[in-house]
């Protein structure tokens, strides 16, 4: 190797060791002092970039645990409130029991009416000043609020208060609807393409009618009780559709066997070989069974052998075929062609906690059959507690009846209230999971291995001081060329 003075290449070699060591160092000190391993994004930007989602939803799931607690002790609240509604309420029916002792003169009954008066007061006030956060929770104006319990947007959970006031507790209205059955089944070719709107409490319900309905879709009992329902948040009125059900008698004499095309339930065809006067071994009844998936119609044989078809959920039913098919069941209508067509149609029931209003229209021609009678109908409800009368043994006795009704539907809010609050902790004890699985692979990226950087650091600063020695020596070989010139 050659000598020279000009250019140290061992001193810059280990300037350069020394540079790299320093830089060890400096690195492994940074991290000790902070505890994270990535301290800017030139020490792994990838692990930064998520490492920083990471810790945006573990502080959105923190924030979602404050929350479902916010939620539950609305919860807590409104229940605790209720109580003291259930309280009042027993207090009035122990005087409704005592008002309805014909012991009682009518004084008795008027000092007993005082205190029932009181009593619904409290309850009024109770529903009407309940507050959590400046918001009234038993008024029935706490509908369908969102709580934020996840830490991404529309993770919700939306919870309603009922009414607790005197005038909707013990109240109740009902209106079932007419339908038709066989005797006055609406002969299909009679029913036309068109609708009919319901007006309930001012809300506009409609739904199309397309002549036979057998799917649920449209124009049968089930589709109206959908279309109800799906306003019941507005209307404050509930539907359900009662199972549509005919008799079609028993088989007559001059029954025979069924061949295909001959008699159809709903669209489908029924086949069966044998079918004799009576029906007794339930031949029809079988073959109409063995299709009761596609058609949503089951048969039974009463009794009297008579064939029954049910649709339980409310669909129409219509059932039809050739004019011999007719001869089959004795009775039925005939269409212009001297078939049998009918379309039986089923009932629904409404049901609210008060007094509502019912508005038919026939939108279009052909709606005939679908249970709502057009014009206005007004359904009234019960007595309410507000307007408990104990002033007879009559009325006491009556107010006993609308208590009961009261007190259940109390408990019932409590009920929701109680599964609103477990629905809540479930919900925190899952988010604190999360947040705590999150945290920990968030920790796995981000923070420092004291134990691999403390090993960095000693490592580094034995490497400095190496350096620093074989710096002064290879600092001090030009000096060995002078040597050579003495």
């Amino acid at each position: 190797m050659a000598l020279g003075i000009n250019t140290n290449v061992a001193s810059l070699s280990a300037q350069n060791e020394l540079n790299s060591s320093s830089n060890l160092q400096n690195q492994a000190l940074e991290r000790l002092s902070s505890g994270l391993r990535i301290n800017s994004a030139k020490d792994d930007a990838a692990g930064l970039a998520i490492s920083t989602r990471f810790q945006s939803q573990i502080s959105g799931l923190n924030v979602a645990q404050r929350n479902a607690n916010d939620g539950i002790s609305l919860a807590q609240t409104a229940e605790g409130a209720l109580e003291e509604t259930v309280n009042s309420l027993q207090r009035v029916r122990d005087l409704s029991l005592q008002a309805a002792n014909g012991t009682n003169s009518a004084s008795d009954r008027a000092s007993l009416q005082e205190e029932v008066d009181q009593l619904v007061s409290e309850i009024d006030r109770i529903a009407t000043t309940t507050q959590f956060n400046g918001q009234n929770i038993l008024d029935g104006s706490f509908e369908s609020e969102q709580f934020q319990v996840g830490a991404n947007a529309n993770q919700t959970i939306s919870v309603s208060i009922g009414d607790a006031q005197s005038s909707a507790l013990g109240a109740n209205a009902t209106f079932d609807s007419t339908g038709s059955t066989l005797s006055d089944g609406v002969a299909a070719g009679n029913i036309g393409n068109g609708s009919l709107d319901l007006e309930i409490n001012g809300t506009t319900i409609s739904t199309e009618s397309d002549g036979v309905s057998t799917d649920g879709d449209t124009g049968s009992a089930l589709a109206f009780a959908n279309a109800i329902n799906s306003v019941a948040g507005t209307t404050g009125v509930t539907a359900e559709a009662n199972a549509t059900e005919t008799n079609l008698g028993a088989i007559s004499a001059e029954a025979s066997g069924i061949s295909p095309g001959e008699f159809t339930i709903n669209g489908v065809d029924i086949t069966t070989s044998e079918v004799t006067n009576g029906d007794t071994s339930g031949s029809l009844r079988d073959a109409i069974n063995t299709v009761s998936n596609q058609t949503g119609v089951e048969a039974s044989l009463n009794d009297s052998s008579e064939l029954v078809l049910t649709a339980e959920d409310g669909r129409n039913i219509q059932f039809g075929g050739t004019g011999a098919t007719s001869d089959i069941f004795g009775s039925g209508d005939i269409d212009a062609s001297g078939a049998m067509d009918i379309v039986v149609t089923g009932t629904v029931s409404l049901d609210s906690d008060e007094s509502f209003s019912i508005t038919a229209t026939q939108a279009a021609a052909g709606t005939e059959g679908q249970g709502f009678t057009t014009g206005t109908q007004e359904v009234n409800t019960s007595n309410s507690v507000k307007n408990l009368d104990i002033s007879s043994v009559a009325g006491a006795n009556d107010a006993i009846t609308n208590i009961d009704r009261a007190i259940d539907t109390v408990n019932s809010l409590r009920g929701t209230l109680g599964a609103t609050q477990n629905r809540f902790e479930s919900t925190i004890s899952n988010l604190a999971t999360t947040s705590e699985n999150l945290s920990a692979a968030n920790s796995r990226i981000l923070d420092a291995d004291f134990a691999a950087e403390t090993a960095k650091l000693q490592k580094s600063q034995v490497l400095q001081q190496a350096g620093i020695s074989v710096l002064a020596q290879a600092n001090a070989q030009p000096q060995q060329v002078l040597s050579l010139l003495q």
